[in-house]
């Protein structure tokens, strides 16, 4: 993986003004972006992913500009080929497990239907164990349950990264550890490039090939 991000971005809010300036690069397969809540993290993961517009700046990811200012450059987000899992998952509460990853497949609006499906999302649905609850909505599911799902729809779209905000966060702290070495095995067996975010230091130390810590909307060590 080869990833370069200068972006700039102010964002306002009723009670804060957040102002974003971060710069780094990096070749490495696992990059954990670690920091305290409110320092930046999200901001700089969803510009990547093309569900933030900078105010200013340039982001390339495996020698493709997907951002740059100057240039007017600024793919969406859904031609990125980035898989992006979100800190509470967003699963669809009224789609099945299959009609969640079998999503990650669809383009356009329509739900998939509950019958059917494409060998991808089966691949996806047996190598994380979820066979057992494919007719299952997310109530029904287990913290692992739902996370393992998520991951399963993010990578069934066939990233070219995989884009992961506060992975853990929403799982009981008894099943972090394992998640936490699940998700290493599985991103060396894909050799899929990754950026984590995290505020947990154990993530980081599970993760990271290479930790970047950001503060206040700035990196603070490791940055370019």
């Amino acid at each position: 993986m080869s990833i370069h991000v200068a972006i700039r971005h102010v964002a306002i809010s009723e009670h804060r003004r957040f102002e974003l300036d971060v710069a780094f690069a990096t070749d490495k397969r696992r990059l954990v972006i670690y920091g305290p809540s409110g320092a930046g993290k999200t901001l700089t993961l969803r510009g990547v992913a093309g569900l933030l517009r900078p105010d200013h700046g340039r982001i390339v990811v495996n020698g493709r500009t997907l951002f740059e200012s100057d240039q007017g450059v600024d793919i969406p987000a859904e031609d990125r080929r980035c898989g992006y899992l979100f800190q509470d998952y967003a699963l669809f509460p009224h789609l099945t497990v299959a009609q969640n990853i079998r999503f990650g497949r669809k383009v356009g609006l329509r739900n998939p239907s509950r019958g059917g499906m494409d060998d991808t999302s089966a691949r996806w649905i047996k190598a994380f164990e979820l066979e057992a609850v494919v007719r299952s909505y997310p109530s029904q599911l287990s913290g692992g349950q739902r996370q393992r799902t998520a991951l399963a729809r993010a990578l069934a779209a066939g990233p070219d990264i995989l884009l992961l905000d506060e992975p853990f966060s929403a799982v009981d702290p008894a099943l972090r550890g394992r998640l936490r070495q699940e998700l290493a095995e599985l991103q060396s067996n894909l050799d899929l490039p990754m950026i984590v975010i995290t505020h947990d230091p154990a993530d980081a130390d599970a993760l990271g090939d290479e930790v970047m810590e950001i503060r206040d909307g700035r990196i603070h060590r490791g940055g370019a």
